[in-house]
């Protein structure tokens, strides 16, 4: 059975950096997309970064707002690591990771496309 976990959250200090991790268990294939998502207080869920597996390695792909910003990598096998430096209240939420397994050649950041969920993790920027 499919599982998706994220750990990581909690306080963090603006101007703060902060690092998720999403571990997936039970896939049934090596070929995968692992998306992050977050999703502020009222406001609907939002895509940041996701991590792509295919036969040639790993591709990435960010929302046009974070490419800048956030970065993603998977130090091991169905693992994958959100980092996001320069906090700020705005980053506020529950953060999200999701998978789907296929092999897609280039992940997308939309919720939509992912089947299978984290709780979330509840990230807090506040002094």
């Amino acid at each position: 059975q499919l599982q998706v976990v994220e750990s990581g959250g909690g306080l963090v200090q603006p101007g703060g950096f902060l690092t998720l991790s999403c571990v997936a268990s039970g896939l049934a294939s090596g070929y995968y997309d692992i998306g992050w998502f977050r999703q502020a207080p009222g406001k609907a869920r939002e895509g940041i970064a996701c991590f792509s597996v295919t036969r040639s390695g790993g591709s990435t792909n960010y929302a046009g707002s974070m490419k800048d910003r956030a970065a993603v990598s998977s130090p091991a096998k169905n693992v994958v690591n959100l980092q996001l430096p320069g906090l700020t209240p705005e980053d506020t939420g529950i953060y999200y990771c999701a998978v789907r397994e296929l092999m897609s050649g280039r992940c997308v950041v939309s919720p939509q496309a992912y089947t299978s969920w984290g709780q979330g993790t509840q990230v807090t920027v506040s002094s």
